[in-house]
């Protein structure tokens, strides 16, 4: 269910505060974040973010196709390895 239009995006304030710096300062490195839940606003265009997944850090530079999408979408969590019984039924 999506967040209420009255209410607006949720982003985190302490992680638009570090984009705002960076954009002052022009400082291209990555800023570290784990708020996955945050919706990506037109100010984090031509950012690079490191999103942690619950295991590493994923790089993901920002553009203008990702606005109003949470930061978590590209970041997933789990590893798909593939379908079981795929080699059984190739070694027949």
């Amino acid at each position: 269910m999506s967040r209420s239009a009255k209410k607006g995006p949720y982003y985190d304030e302490r992680l638009l505060a570090k984009v705002e710096k960076a954009q002052k300062t022009g400082n291209r490195e990555p800023i570290k974040t784990w708020s996955r839940d945050c919706t990506i606003l037109p100010d984090f265009v031509q950012q690079t973010f490191m999103i942690h997944n619950g295991r590493i850090f994923i790089k993901l530079y920002v553009t203008e196709d990702m606005v109003g999408h949470k930061l978590g979408e590209f970041a997933p969590t789990r590893v798909f390895k593939g379908h079981s019984g795929g080699k059984k039924a190739a070694a027949k």
